[in-house]
């Protein structure tokens, strides 16, 4: 990774600005030693690539021509080659970190410097080596404080681990060492800074904040505008790091999400590996030059598009328009990912009920999740019953309509997304 510029104000570092066509031939000629290097070392890339010649993978059009690693292959090869599926270039031992996420999955962390490469995001979004960052991600088991964490350290930024300890506890932190910014969920900020405001303490040293982990709606960074916070978002997965990320110029944030320099996205037809023109909505398919864990062509499951043009904040990398659902039915409720099996699985445990259906909306700028359960009877204790086994699954609180037998659509679709990702 190439350093900041010294005295550089408005990009992290040079490579930036860099003229596209250029950044095309220097990822292109990196890629085929990332792919022998990855067919070397790791026996699940070995497999998933047989026959492949890393020589002639050189422009997007030969990459787009080699399969792509779907992360239910990928939780499949974990169970079977511990502790990760083979898909890793280090061995255990030259490891920092292993990580459980949902799924389950795992991931590790190398011991590099930024290694989840979020420093460029944060410095778009205005963070710098004097500030003091509240970071409210979950440091345990899954890396996502990690990711944020390693990033804030490579800026010289101080950072306050909150994790997700007790509100109460992340108020008086937030009072006394009076942060200047805030990393986490998006609705976890509002939660913040509506309880301070009901105790009587003091947020107003929070100026800046990057969030992840679930949808920015546009009347929430509205609010914080408001409260004296600019507030921008970047795509990040446990397996990947950071995918993209916004910024802004003095009129405001950018249309649009940037790539990261670390980074080569597609956006391929759901389903299959073949890229859509540009503009066209289709899945996000990531490959990464990480030599400890390489990922090449892994689908995110996650829908975006192409945006034409560059930004107006002078970096040159391609830019998508951020997140805009799911290819398949998995949807993200309050930074957890909720999965149609999930539901099956609820469906299992309370075999009276006939066609289940999670609807998520948003109500009071916090996400909210109704499962519509067909049942014989409206019986208040079954509802009560089946939203402790919705939360035993889930691992979040929704409540539970039980409604008539064939009121339920019979379309196959058992998580209905109704929050609104439009301005």
């Amino acid at each position: 990774m190439v350093d900041p510029v010294a005295g550089q104000a408005d990009h992290y570092d040079s490579l930036e600005t860099r003229d596209p066509e250029l950044r095309e031939a220097s990822q292109f000629s990196l890629l085929p030693d990332l792919i022998a290097h990855a067919i070397a070392r790791a026996p699940g890339w070995a497999r998933h690539l047989d026959g492949i010649d890393p020589r002639a993978v050189t422009s997007r059009e030969a990459l787009a021509r080699l399969p792509v690693l779907r992360k239910s292959s990928l939780i499949e090869a974990q169970a079977a080659d511990p502790p990760l599926g083979g898909f890793a270039a280090a061995a255990p031992s030259e490891l920092g970190r292993l990580f459980m996420s949902p799924g389950p999955i795992f991931e590790p962390e190398g011991r590099g410097r930024d290694w989840w490469r979020s420093a460029r995001a944060l410095f778009a979004a205005g963070f710098r080596g004097d500030d003091v960052v509240l970071n409210a991600f979950a440091y345990h088991l899954t890396p996502g404080g990690w990711i944020l964490d390693a990033g804030l350290r490579a800026l010289g930024a101080t950072v306050v681990p909150a994790g997700t300890a007790e509100m109460e506890q992340q108020l008086v932190a937030l009072s006394h060492l009076r942060p200047t910014g805030y990393v986490g969920v998006p609705d976890t900020l509002k939660i913040l800074l509506d309880k301070a405001a009901d105790a009587g303490r003091d947020a107003g040293s929070l100026q800046k904040a990057l969030v992840s982990g679930g949808a920015l709606f546009p009347s929430l960074r509205a609010e914080y505008a408001e409260r004296g916070i600019a507030c921008l978002q970047c795509y990040a997965t446990a397996d990947l790091g950071v995918i993209a990320y916004e910024s802004r110029t003095e009129a405001g944030p950018c249309e649009g999400m940037i790539v990261d320099e670390g980074a080569i996205v597609e956006i391929v037809r759901p389903g299959t590996g073949d890229p859509v023109p540009e503009g066209e909505v289709g899945e996000v398919v990531v490959t990464t030059f990480n030599r400890d864990y390489p990922m090449i062509r892994l689908a995110t499951g996650d829908l975006s598009a192409i945006l034409a043009g560059r930004s107006p904040c002078g970096r040159t990398n391609m830019r998508i328009k951020g997140w805009l659902g799911r290819a398949d039915q998995t949807t993200k409720i309050k930074g957890m990912f909720v999965h149609p099996e999930q539901i099956a699985a609820v469906a299992r445990a309370h075999p009276e009920l006939g066609r289940l259906r999670l609807v998520v909306r948003r109500e009071g700028e916090r996400d909210v999740m109704v499962l519509k359960a067909e049942a014989e009877h409206s019986d208040l204790a079954l509802a009560g019953r089946i939203a402790e086994t919705l939360k035993a699954e889930t691992k979040l609180s929704g409540e539970v309509q039980l409604v008539t037998p064939g009121t339920l659509p019979n379309d196959g679709k058992v998580i209905a997304d109704e929050r609104s990702y439009e301005a």
